[in-house]
């Protein structure tokens, strides 16, 4: 199954609705709670990022019998130092991001947890594609 979602960049009124159509269609497939919740996880947080630092872009949700594959998909301007990225407390967020609740610096952090398996490009001046993917366990 493949679905794609379109998220805007800096509207933050619509955070989580991504997020949200995914998680109805894993709960669809009778996807296991807590692998629902792992997957949630790191979509809503990789969502925001789309929204608070890039200019738009779009999730790509695959959908396979033994895995789901997450893409984050943005059209820059590329994060340019992925190192501190993804270290816990690390933010370029603006104040206006934090006076939102967002922006903590544990986005990127929140996802490599939550994933079994975490690809990112990212070029500053380019775009960012944040692949995660995530195992299931084959029911028989």
């Amino acid at each position: 199954m493949h679905e794609e979602f379109t998220v805007p960049a800096k509207d933050f009124s619509v955070a989580g609705v991504a997020s949200s159509k995914i998680k109805r269609l894993l709960k669809q497939l009778d996807i296991p709670p807590h692998k629902i919740k792992q997957i949630i996880v790191a979509t809503f947080e990789a969502e925001v990022n789309v929204i608070a630092h890039s200019y738009g872009g779009k999730l790509v949700c695959d959908i396979e019998e033994d895995s789901v594959l997450i893409q984050a998909i943005d059209i820059g301007p590329g994060i340019e130092n992925l190192e501190l990225a993804m270290t816990d407390g690390w933010s370029t967020a603006t104040e206006e991001v934090r006076e939102l609740g967002y922006g903590a610096g544990m986005g990127m952090s929140n996802i490599k947890k939550n994933c079994d398996k975490l690809d990112i490009y990212t070029k500053a001046g380019d775009h960012t594609r944040v692949s995660m993917y995530f195992k299931l366990e084959v029911q028989s």
